[in-house]
């Protein structure tokens, strides 16, 4: 047999040192409820930091969308000038056909049938709006939930 010692077996002071009250801080080393504060002022600096960045990713979306909003509005500016000068062309071209007064007539009856249609169509899609129906019937049963009745919500 060798007489070097076995690296992998435990020394005494060794066991000691694992059975006894529990390590002891040496100075460098912080204490538990050092490392806790610590982690909670960065966690709390952490969420500052990421309430501050949204904040400023929301301020900057508010003001593509407003930018955007706008212009929308003077395309939509735009649009009706196109609509009625479109019309008085119509109603010029007709009028040298059939005279000025009827040709305002047809002009003005197509715009009808235009404005028609669309009412339609927008009330038909009005009455197909069905609200927030989940919504409505989960808030319903929150009475019974705190009054501890869920069975009659199933």
């Amino acid at each position: 047999m060798s007489s070097t010692p076995d690296p992998f077996a435990t020394s005494s002071a060794a066991r000691h040192a694992t059975t006894g009250p529990g390590p002891e801080r040496t100075a460098g080393q912080p204490s538990v409820g050092e490392l806790v504060g610590e982690v909670s002022r960065d966690l709390s600096t952490l969420i500052r930091q990421e309430i501050e960045l949204a904040k400023a990713e929301a301020r900057q979306s508010a003001r593509r969308a407003g930018k955007g909003a706008g212009m929308f509005g003077g395309a939509g500016v735009a649009g009706y000038m196109v609509l009625l000068f479109l019309s008085l062309a119509l109603w010029w071209a007709l009028g040298t056909a059939m005279g000025g007064g009827w040709s305002a007539l047809v002009v003005a009856a197509v715009w009808a049938v235009i404005a028609a249609v669309l009412a339609a169509r927008g009330r038909a899609e009005l009455r197909a709006v069905e609200g927030m129906p989940q919504t409505a019937e989960s808030v319903k049963k929150i009475p019974d939930a705190l009054r501890g009745n869920e069975e009659k919500n199933s």
